[in-house]
């Protein structure tokens, strides 16, 4: 055994940095404590924690997973009003959690981790505040829709109103009575025009491609269920249970495999648009030329009654520039506004960049991602020796809880940081070859998952097929729960000695 081994062997422990303090940061701050791992420290860019329930403010905003069960398990939240918390609620569940779980002293707030290193076999980090350390694993929990994207509109910087991204929020400009333009109609601008819509005295909604609406009414909780849920901890838990269920048999099922389930949500999204749009005009604007599901379902019971009110346009014609008084559209028709809206997504494929990730040998992420994001059962990649992530590449975030994945992902990582202690190791990666396999069996499922059907969006990569889980949730919990050592190969010292199957 190499004097490393040695050492960590008879007790000493590995440091982890964990790089953001939104939900699934928290989450993994959670783990290590839970498992006795104490040296530990989370770099979070923002002034303050939350992540997405952080940047994210925007009127209308509120969760499209049913609140009880978006909650840790560890941590049922009775102070939900809804049935669909909104931000608000859920950024003070974020900040409920940091403080209940004491791991708001581990978080190192407006510290953006710009470099990570692998060197002498260790992480060599840098922050935006001059900060250096060190850790033995590092995690990433950047999340993966946090970089805005606005297109590029010839024109927008002499727009003489105000223009911003959802992520953006400027809460400074006044709505009521204005006339507002939102650009896009995904489920962002779905919430953003449903609460619009009455305040604004004109809103123009620019859509580019229709969306298939599901209509979940949003029903606030009574006092009394409130004070079950804060008084009964045990009540909390089994609707975790219950919802949980719910969701993982009906809408999960649905986007990953053909069944009653996805032909059930498809009716319904069908009926809603019959008989949600009376006029037949606006109906055809609406009415998406591709399946229910295949695209992001947009769950909203406000939006179609607001797109009938008689101060709100829907505009399919194409921008052709923006104009200082407002929109000019390809037609030649104009829309003046005091307000412009970009709804209009993220990079879902920035992950941890720009942050500078190199691994072993001078491999830059850049360069292992040059095709795309691949990753190693969700959770790693080849050549970056103790790296590991939070919802990462292919994770199920298109058919499950954030907060879930997180959980499920923190316990394997954890499983991997207490071998590294217990045997000896000074750092592990996935082969090759296992990260292979595992995108080719990926690549053998999309054909029965509703992605492929014939749309387009931010769930497919540039070769046209999904990047997603394409299999249930309960797959990712099971592939979750077990560490498989000979997918894994030992970086340092000890390269040369086998890994041991789990004791």
């Amino acid at each position: 055994m190499s004097d490393r081994q040695q050492g960590r062997a008879d007790g000493r422990k590995v440091r982890v940095v964990v790089i953001g303090a939104g939900a699934s940061g928290l989450c993994m701050g959670h783990a290590l404590d839970a498992a006795g791992i104490r040296d530990w420290t989370i770099y979070e860019k923002g002034h303050d924690l939350g992540g997405t329930w952080r940047d994210n403010c925007y009127p209308g905003l509120s969760c499209d997973v049913p609140s009880r069960f978006y909650t840790f398990s560890f941590a049922p939240n009775p102070a939900y009003r809804s049935m669909y918390a909104s931000g608000a609620q859920i950024k003070a569940y974020m900040d409920d959690v940091a403080d209940r779980f004491g791991l708001r002293d581990r978080i190192r707030l407006g510290e953006e981790v710009t470099s990570a290193r692998w060197s002498d076999g260790r992480w060599q980090l840098r922050t935006s505040a001059g900060t250096e350390d060190v850790a033995d694993v590092l995690v990433s929990a950047t999340g993966f829709l946090h970089h805005p994207h606005i297109p590029d509109l010839p024109g927008l910087p002499d727009f003489e109103g105000a223009a911003f991204h959802s992520a953006r929020w400027d809460h400074s400009v006044p709505l009521d009575g204005a006339r507002i333009g939102v650009v896009g109609t995904g489920s962002t601008g779905v919430q953003i025009v449903s609460a619009l819509g009455p305040r604004a005295s004109r809103l123009v909604v620019f859509q580019r491609t229709a969306q298939w609406v599901l209509p979940l009414p949003n029903f606030r909780f009574s006092r009394l269920t409130r004070w079950l849920h804060r008084h009964v901890p045990a009540l909390g838990r089994r609707s975790y249970r219950l919802w949980q269920g719910m969701w993982e048999h009906l809408f999960a099922p649905a986007v990953v495999r053909p069944g009653w389930q996805r032909s059930f949500l498809s009716t319904a999204c069908r009926l809603n648009l019959r008989f949600g749009v009376r006029d037949p005009e606006l109906r055809r604007k609406v009415t998406p030329d591709y399946q229910p599901l295949c695209k992001r379902l947009v769950m909203s019971a406000g939006f179609y009654p607001v797109l009938q009110r008689p101060n709100v346009d829907v505009e399919t014609e194409a921008i052709e520039r923006i104009e200082p008084r407002g929109v000019r559209m390809r037609d030649g028709r104009f829309h003046e506004l005091d307000v412009l809206v970009f709804a209009t997504g993220f990079d879902a494929r920035a992950f941890m960049r720009p942050m500078e990730l190199v691994g072993e040998g001078g491999l830059s992420i850049d360069e292992a991602w040059a095709g795309g994001p691949r990753a190693y059962n969700t959770v790693a990649v080849p050549g970056f020796p103790n790296f590991f992530m939070l919802c990462g590449p292919h994770s199920p975030i298109g058919n499950q809880s954030i907060l879930s994945v997180a959980e499920s992902q923190s316990a394997y990582i954890v499983s991997w940081i207490r071998r590294l202690e217990e045997q000896g190791l000074p750092a592990v990666a996935p082969t090759a070859q296992a990260t292979r396999r595992f995108n080719e069996s990926m690549r053998e499922a999309y054909p029965g998952t509703v992605w492929v059907t014939g749309c387009r969006s931010w769930y497919l990569g540039a070769d046209g097929l999904p990047e997603l889980w394409p299999w249930t949730p309960e797959r990712h919990r099971e592939l979750m729960s077990t560490v498989t050592p000979e997918d894994f190969e030992v970086h340092g010292p000890a390269a040369e000695e086998a890994l041991t199957p789990p004791g």
